[in-house]
């Protein structure tokens, strides 16, 4: 394998490392708003705020595929959990 094969080969593991790293962390506050029945609608915004602000700092140019993977599914979760509208 060349040196061009083998930077390629490291960059598509680290980034298939980051996508594994959000899917685990949006998950996780997932179940956080999910199941603490003492968390505020105010802590869980912050929480869902530092999530995407998690992610764009993993996938900088990525806000656009964020707001279509990750935001509808928090934003339902956010209306089911706080009864928003």
């Amino acid at each position: 394998m060349e040196s061009g094969e083998r930077t390629i080969q490291s960059e598509r593991e680290q980034e298939a490392k980051n996508i594994r790293r959000l899917q685990v962390m949006i998950s996780m506050v997932m179940s956080v708003i999910s199941q603490d029945p003492n968390m505020t609608v105010e802590e869980a915004s912050e929480l869902v705020a530092g999530a995407k602000r998690a992610a764009l700092a993993m996938f900088p140019d990525k806000e656009f595929a964020y707001d279509i993977l990750y935001k509808p599914r928090l934003q339902r979760l956010m209306n089911e959990r706080f009864r928003l509208q």
